[in-house]
């Protein structure tokens, strides 16, 4: 009895052919090799901060087994630095950055999605420049704005930079996902006599995997910038976690113990962010390529 062949146009109506043993242990086999690979510089950094100075330099990969177990670097962060005010200042900068690039970003998606008007089109390749020219080109004329505003040693100078800095990403895949609402679902809300703004709020959660998305990818830069804290709020008060691990970075010597200490409790709210957001995230990724 003869099988017939699968048709293209069979497969692409929701049929999933899957792989076959030998090729799917090769797809594994290079899946795990990458994620050992990711992985080893975060637990070299973890098992690190807990071993005494000899032992970094002296067995860097072995754990941290009695006897070479050292919990100095965390004691001398808190003892040293002001660890809590940094961590706090980067939860603050990191906190309301996000809020506006998200809040901002779907209104201005929904906007560019919806609506058609003149200079629709400019607008969005507009925005599309800001995703393409780094916004450190502009320190200089940056640092001249937020001294004549008087926010120079100031969080709310670090929360504008970095919302403008990610607004250009946020709007160009909000938009995308705006647009792939079903429009009946928004004309039966204006037949129903729902405002735009209500419109827009009933959307918003249809949409979390790309909120998801703009979430990660702007998290990540803002938490771990040192360029724009060094520049615009140096001070004592305002200084952030990568700022404020500069301190055991010296000229002669530096506490790796500390250092290291401080990276890993830097890296908790990132891994805690992802986790939250993770299966959105794999979504919003994979959404184009499931067209």
């Amino acid at each position: 009895m003869s099988v017939a062949p699968v048709s293209p146009a069979r497969l692409s109506s929701g049929l999933r052919v899957a792989p076959s043993g030998g090729k799917a242990i090769g797809i594994h086999a290079v899946l795990i090799g990458y994620a050992l690979i990711a992985l080893l510089p975060v637990l070299l950094i973890v098992m690190n901060s807990f071993k005494t100075r000899e032992a970094i330099f002296g067995r860097p990969y072995f754990p941290p087994l009695p006897g070479v177990f050292s919990p100095s670097g965390y004691l001398t962060m808190f003892e040293r630095a002001h660890f809590a005010r940094y961590f706090a200042n980067s939860a603050i900068v990191a906190g309301a950055a996000m809020t506006l690039i998200l809040l901002l970003g779907a209104m201005a998606g929904f906007a560019l999605a919806e609506y058609r008007f003149r200079g629709n089109a400019w607008i969005g390749l507009y925005l599309a420049l800001g995703i393409m020219i780094p916004i450190r080109l502009g320190t200089v004329s940056i640092l001249r704005i937020m001294s004549s505003l008087g926010l120079v040693n100031t969080l709310v100078a670090l929360i504008l930079v970095y919302a403008a800095q990610g607004l250009p990403l946020a709007v160009f895949i909000l938009q995308q996902f705006m647009r792939q609402v079903p429009q009946d679902l928004k004309d039966a809300a204006r037949i129903d006599g729902m405002s735009e703004y209500r419109i827009f709020w009933l959307i918003l959660p249809l949409v979390r995997p790309a909120v998801a998305t703009v979430a990660v990818f702007t998290m990540i830069p803002i938490w771990n910038d040192l360029w724009f804290p060094l520049i615009l709020a140096p001070g004592e008060a305002t200084k952030t976690l990568t700022l404020g691990a500069q301190l055991f970075i010296g000229q002669f010597i530096s506490d790796w113990n500390a250092i290291l200490a401080s990276l890993t409790l830097a890296m908790v709210p990132v891994l805690a962010v992802y986790m939250l957001v993770s299966r959105n995230l794999i979504r919003g990724l994979t959404a184009g390529a499931l067209k």
